[in-house]
């Protein structure tokens, strides 16, 4: 069994409008948002090996936040640039490419590609949208991440920093 987590980064800042758009950082709300989620990530007992981030600020600071209340090291975090303004078609690349010693990957990235890759696998209870510090359990039938495939993926839960039963 192999799980992948998505997570849309926490809500990011608009108070710079000319900023680049891969420099926002997180507003106050993001700040709280993200060890949330990671703090309702630990009471499940979830487990984490790798946390891929796409190369906007916004998603580092989301996983490095959400880690660290987690209880996990920011060192399983690492760039993956091909999660900014990914395709489908990217995104399961990644998760295909990835080494079979990991057996939970989280991939933190953005909208509208996190709710479309989302309801690739939720076809019964499609998702409208995503909100920012959304996360999202998959879990694949397989024992090695080459066999990744949507027909071979369920979908386990849904849960975001508004929901009142996590």
């Amino acid at each position: 069994m192999k799980t992948v987590y998505l997570l849309r980064h926490a809500k990011s800042s608009w108070a710079n409008p000319g900023q680049d758009d891969c420099l926002r950082p997180l507003n106050r709300r993001g700040m709280d948002d993200a060890p949330e989620m990671g703090r309702r990530f630990k009471l499940r007992g979830e487990e984490l090996d790798r946390v891929l981030v796409s190369t906007a600020l916004r998603t580092r600071i989301t996983a490095e936040l959400f880690v660290k209340a987690a209880g996990y090291a920011r060192e399983i975090i690492d760039e993956e640039p091909d999660l900014y303004f990914s395709s489908m078609r990217m995104v399961e690349d990644i998760i295909l490419e990835q080494d079979d010693r990991f057996q939970a990957l989280m991939l933190v990235f953005h909208n509208p590609d996190i709710t479309y890759f989302a309801n690739s696998i939720n076809t019964a209870n499609r998702i409208t949208n995503v909100p920012t510090c959304g996360l999202i359990k998959l879990e694949g039938d397989i024992n090695q991440w080459l066999d990744w495939s949507v027909r071979k993926t369920s979908f386990c839960y849904f849960d975001y920093p508004k929901k009142i039963s996590a």
